[in-house]
């Protein structure tokens, strides 16, 4: 089990970062063989992602449920597009095979959304949380009176 921050902590990244939201939604439960490769090929680029950390991934979060979320953070968007074009890399035969084999069955859907971000354009709070969200891609720091409310967080 994860760690527990006891306290109020925030994340106070200094430079711009991206958020981005992936997923798949199981449309159709009984054709396994078709949402399957899409739900298994996420774990290879995750584990890719944290090898290579000079890809510009800092961190995520995830859900399931019969839509899976993916929450992540990057560097830059530069380096998500990079990472997502890379010839090189496990996303790109993923993306191939779901055009090519999965996408027309509408067995299972796919999505995502990014989101550009930086100092200024966010704030967050974690109490008595372990590292999560922005607090695992960037570091905490306690909460101190300066910085005791949404308000003041975002005008830091």
């Amino acid at each position: 089990m994860a760690k527990v921050n006891n306290g109020r902590f925030t994340a106070q990244p200094d430079t711009e970062f991206v958020v981005f939201l992936i997923g798949m939604r199981i449309n159709k439960l009984w054709a396994i063989h078709k949402w399957l490769p899409v739900f298994n090929a996420m774990p290879k680029m995750l584990r890719e992602l944290h090898i290579n950390r000079d890809l510009g991934f800092l961190s995520y979060q995830m859900w399931f449920s019969r839509t899976v979320i993916l929450l992540q953070y990057w560097e830059s968007p530069e380096k998500l597009m990079q990472y997502a074009k890379a010839s090189n890399s496990e996303h790109l035969p993923a993306w191939k095979q779901f055009n090519t084999k999965i996408q027309e069955s509408s067995a299972v859907g796919i999505w995502h959304e990014t989101y550009l971000s930086g100092p200024k354009l966010q704030e967050n709070i974690y109490v008595d949380m372990p590292n999560f969200g922005l607090g695992k891609a960037f570091q905490l720091k306690p909460v101190v009176s300066k910085l005791n409310n949404a308000e003041k967080r975002l005008k830091r």
